[in-house]
């Protein structure tokens, strides 16, 4: 059924009736002047930028669903659906395959990442024409997209020109370096164009929109604000091209306090509820890292805390978040046994040297988002590592209310798990910006053995303010496309995290490319993913590894038909 073909034989089962002779009022969010369609309605009541009612006819109200100004339309009163207990046993098949047969058509996806190899056959129609819509490479020098100071970007006819050549490199001289990129991309929407019979993605026949991150001349330590610019720029690209979009984000840090508060985290939650739009985020693989301390300190207690360093890299950071409340005092103690001075909230910066080391601390303040205070530790060798040996902070509570307090070192892909804590917490070790509400945070499981993977970062946020990750996905030996040609078997959640992206990308066509639901993106679909998740009966559902269950693209699917039965529009 058509949820905006049966407007007419439905209305009269609407909870709340029509106003007086068959007029019905909406409330809507949109972009845009709506005030230029005010004579094709009774009245438009413009509420602020954002918010409006509409006013009209049945016929008048149902044009709102295909209005591309109109991002949303709310009734005046919320409807009652019922529940389905259906489960499939297949999942991304049988959405491929019948009765569903969605392959992402109408869809983009957005590949925020190291880059992709575009002259892979996965990312080319069968008549050698690119599947990419735009790149923009923030690493290379070139003509920037529209509104942004550096990079260059690639249009679809620059890419198809390229791929006509002999020698696309020549033409066109992008390459993810890296590789991580295009593995991702495979999994979400690769479509085994290639001789060798490789199974296609998840949606295979949806739009790409890629970015490789990094500065000029950098590309392999992107800092959030290009990935904030990354996320803002595909949005705008699929609102240019009316797409709705999913978007990939395949990596994380440990530098933050794992609740939302960050800017970074707050721009990435708003802009998960901007246009037609999903956003998924690895957990990354912090579980088993030994990356994450935690503790709860008495007044007038002193802890001990030792971490290991080895093989490290000349600078690593420490954080450590803890309540304002609390007044705690550290000391950092190293290998050979130097202390560093007590380090006190009330001085903001201290810069000193331990073995040959040099030390600085930021003690942070509360801020407008957050009531915690944070303490930013930066260790630097002028040497090629960090001295190595056992290195120690040492806390003490002064003045203690609360007690509780979080450290984190950098994460595996910064200093390997040979540097890590003697006794860590394996909780609150997803990684930034898995830790975002809005977006879909992605756990990994073991698809052989049906286990979690000890390395998937787990929940849930810090001071357990909401419940992360959301759900998990295949994330061991998985194969996928390779830089250069052909394919590679990778493992990590940033593997897990693509399965979503593509899963989002076939419900969203589902629901707004073939009418079924004109609104099923954001928190809609993350929602009805976390519903049709696969639960062990042995397991307490929702928890800090697996979130709501593990993926099945289909029973979500069979979810949505059955609550589309019971659609007003």
């Amino acid at each position: 059924m058509n949820i905006t073909a049966d407007i007419n034989e439905r209305i009269s089962d609407f909870i709340l009736p029509p106003l007086s002779e068959g007029r019905l009022e909406v409330i809507v969010k949109y972009v845009n002047d709506i005030s230029v369609y005010a004579d094709s309605f009774d009245s438009i009541e413009i509420l602020d930028n954002n918010f409006a009612i509409i006013t009209g006819s049945t016929t008048q109200i149902r044009t709102l669903y295909t209005n591309p100004d109109i991002i949303y339309v709310e009734l005046p009163k919320t409807l009652t659906y019922e529940l389905s207990f259906s489960r499939s046993f297949v999942c991304a098949s049988r959405a491929q395959g019948e009765p569903y047969f969605l392959t992402g058509n109408g869809v983009a996806v957005g590949i925020i990442d190291s880059g992709i190899d575009y002259t892979h056959p996965d990312f080319k129609n069968s008549d050698n024409t690119s599947r990419i819509l735009y790149i923009w490479d923030q690493t290379a020098d070139g003509t920037p997209p529209m509104g942004f100071r550096s990079g260059a970007e690639y249009t679809k006819d620059m890419i198809d020109t390229a791929l006509m050549s002999d020698s696309p490199y020549s033409v066109l001289d992008f390459r993810d370096d890296i590789g991580h990129g295009t593995a991702v991309a495979g999994i979400a929407c690769g479509n085994g164009n290639s001789s060798d019979g490789r199974e296609r993605g998840i949606a295979p026949d949806s739009s790409i929109i890629a970015v490789k991150l990094g500065r000029r001349g950098n590309g392999a330590f992107p800092r959030t604000t290009e990935v904030m610019r990354a996320i803002k720029y595909t949005i705008d690209k699929a609102k240019e091209l009316n797409l709705p979009i999913s978007i990939n984000l395949s990596f994380g840090t440990n530098n933050g306090s794992h609740d939302g508060n960050s800017l970074f985290e707050q721009y990435v939650n708003e802009a998960s509820n901007e246009w037609k739009c999903v956003i998924s985020s690895a957990t990354g693989n912090e579980g088993s890292a030994s990356h994450h301390y935690s503790a709860i300190l008495q007044n007038g207690q002193t802890l001990d805390i030792p971490f290991s360093v080895s093989n490290a890299p000349s600078k690593i950071y420490i954080t450590i978040w803890k309540n304002f409340v609390d007044t705690m005092y550290f000391r950092l103690i190293s290998p050979t046994g130097m202390r560093s001075v007590e380090l006190i909230p009330t001085q903001s910066v201290y810069n000193f040297t331990l073995s040959d080391t040099n030390i600085t601390v930021f003690y942070g303040q509360p801020t407008t988002y957050t009531q915690y205070q944070d303490m930013y530790i930066l260790m630097e060798s002028n040497d090629i590592s960090i001295r190595e040996g056992i290195w120690s902070l040492e806390a003490y509570g002064a003045d203690i209310t609360d007690g509780r307090f979080d450290i984190w070192l950098p994460t595996l892909e910064d200093v390997t798990n040979n540097t890590a804590f003697s006794f860590p917490d394996i909780n609150v070790t997803l990684t930034l910006p898995s830790t975002v509400q809005n977006v879909i945070s992605v756990a990994g499981y073991d698809q052989y053995t049906n286990t979690p993977a000890a390395f998937s970062g787990r929940g849930y946020t810090r001071n357990n303010v909401y419940v992360k990750p959301d759900v998990s996905a295949p994330s061991v030996n998985i194969l996928t496309t390779r830089q250069g040609g052909g394919y590679m078997r990778y493992t990590g959640t940033s593997m897990a995290c693509p399965f979503v992206t593509g899963a989002s990308a076939l419900i969203m066509e589902w629901g707004i490319v073939r009418g079924n639901d004109p609104f099923l993106y954001g928190q809609k679909v993350k929602a009805f993913i976390q519903k049709g998740a696969r639960r062990n009966s042995n397991n307490v559902y929702p928890n800090r590894i697996q979130g709501y269950g593990t993926l099945c693209i289909s029973d979500t699917l069979d979810l949505l038909n059955n609550y589309k039965g019971g659609m007003v529009f």
